[in-house]
C-alpha cells in the first residue's frame, strides 16, 4: 500500500467516525433538557439514556485502545450495567453533554494522530497470542465497531419525533 492509499483509508475511517459523531451530536443539541427525558418509543429507552450509554461506551475505548484511562466511569453504573429506569436519579443534563462532547472530542484526536501501522495494532482486550492468530482484532476493528453502535442508535433515534 502506498503513501496515498494510506492517507485514503485514514481519512474514510476517520470521516466515517466523525460524521456518525456529528449527526448524534446533532440529534442531542436539538432537544432541550426536557425533551432529553422522552421515550424513544413507547415502553424503551429514553433519549437521555442512549446519551449517556453513548458517552460511557466511546469512555471505554480510551483504555481499550491503549489510549489513557477513562474520564468518565461514574456512567457505567447508570447506562451499561443497568437498563433506563425512569426512576433514577441522573446527573445534570448539561454534564452529560459536556461529557459526550469532550469525549468524542479526545477520541478523534488521538484517532487523528495515528499511522495506518498504529490502526492495526491490537487492541487492549486481546492477548499478544490471540492477536498472533487473529490480527483482524485490531484498533480499527473497535473503532469501526463503535462507529456502527453509533449509527445503530442513530437509527433509534430516528423513531422519535420532536
Amino acid at each position: 500500500m502506498d503513501k496515498n492509499q494510506q492517507d485514503l483509508f485514514i481519512t474514510t475511517v476517520l470521516s466515517n467516525w466523525e460524521l456518525a459523531v456529528k449527526r448524534a451530536s446533532k440529534i442531542f443539541d436539538a432537544y432541550s433538557d426536557e425533551q432529553l427525558l422522552q421515550p424513544i418509543a413507547p415502553g424503551k429507552n429514553r433519549v437521555v439514556y442512549l446519551l449517556g450509554h453513548l458517552t460511557a461506551v466511546h469512555d471505554h475505548m480510551l483504555p481499550l485502545l491503549g489510549l489513557e484511562e477513562r474520564k468518565y466511569p461514574q456512567l457505567d453504573d447508570l447506562f451499561i450495567s443497568n437498563p433506563d429506569n425512569a426512576a433514577t436519579a441522573l446527573p445534570p443534563m448539561s454534564e452529560l453533554r459536556n461529557q459526550w462532547t469532550a469525549i468524542n472530542a479526545l477520541l478523534t484526536e488521538k484517532l487523528s494522530g495515528w499511522t495506518p501501522g498504529e490502526w492495526l495494532e491490537r487492541h487492549t482486550a486481546v492477548s499478544a497470542e490471540d492477536f498472533a492468530k487473529e490480527p483482524h482484532r485490531n484498533r480499527l476493528n473497535i473503532v469501526l465497531n463503535r462507529t456502527g453502535h453509533l449509527s445503530y442508535h442513530l437509527g433509534q433515534l430516528a423513531l422519535l419525533k420532536k
